[in-house]
């Protein structure tokens, strides 16, 4: 299980997939109501929302880096 930190600490990137993938097996649980169901998948959709940002972040300052250095854009 992902590492458990403070309210105010942000999850890597590595974290917030695990807690993704984590939630996404509960939800594959046969013996899970509709009420959990929608409240995990609410939980998932804002795990993917945030890791959705983080890569974008990313990417974003590589192809800053990537300008600044003089080297062609990834693909």
């Amino acid at each position: 299980m992902a590492a458990k930190k403070n309210k105010d600490e942000e999850l890597t990137l590595e974290e917030n997939m695990e807690l993704l993938r984590e939630t996404a097996e509960k939800l594959e649980d046969d013996d899970i109501t509709l009420e959990e169901s929608f409240k995990l998948y609410s939980e998932g959709m804002e795990l993917l929302k945030k890791c959705e940002a983080q890569i974008d972040t990313v990417e974003k300052k590589v192809l800053a880096l990537n300008e600044e250095m003089g080297t062609e854009e990834f693909e």
